[in-house]
């Protein structure tokens, strides 16, 4: 079996996830939260698109965490973000997550907006 270490560059990786709570780069969030290249940011939910919009000549990708269970996302917060050209995959919290840390281990342009589970 080959091993590979895995780097992340200046992005953190989410490391773990619990009722309310999301531990990234070692370091615990409560409540919704963005990852994006710049950071980790408080984010107001669905109505809140401006630091998501600003990030996007840095990311390919959006993952919007849902929470526990996949839930759609408002129309508006989707098209406002694809009208900026970041494409948007809508998926439960801890599979956006997991789906996060894939492709940034790959060196993709991805980022986060998580609703805690």
């Amino acid at each position: 079996m080959r091993l590979n270490e895995i780097t992340f560059n200046e992005s953190q990786p989410v490391d773990g996830y619990g009722p309310g709570f999301f531990r990234i780069g070692g370091k615990v969030y409560e409540g919704h939260i963005a990852v994006l290249p710049s950071g980790v940011a408080e984010w107001g939910g669905y109505d809140d698109t401006e630091a998501l919009i600003a990030a996007a000549l840095d990311i390919d990708v959006l993952f919007a965490g849902t929470g526990a269970e996949i839930a759609q996302v408002p129309a508006r917060f989707r098209t406002a973000l694809e009208d900026a050209g970041i494409g948007v995959e809508i998926m439960a919290s801890p599979a956006a997550c997991r789906t996060y840390n894939v492709l940034l281990s790959e060196g993709r342009r991805v980022a986060l907006a998580l609703v805690p589970v």
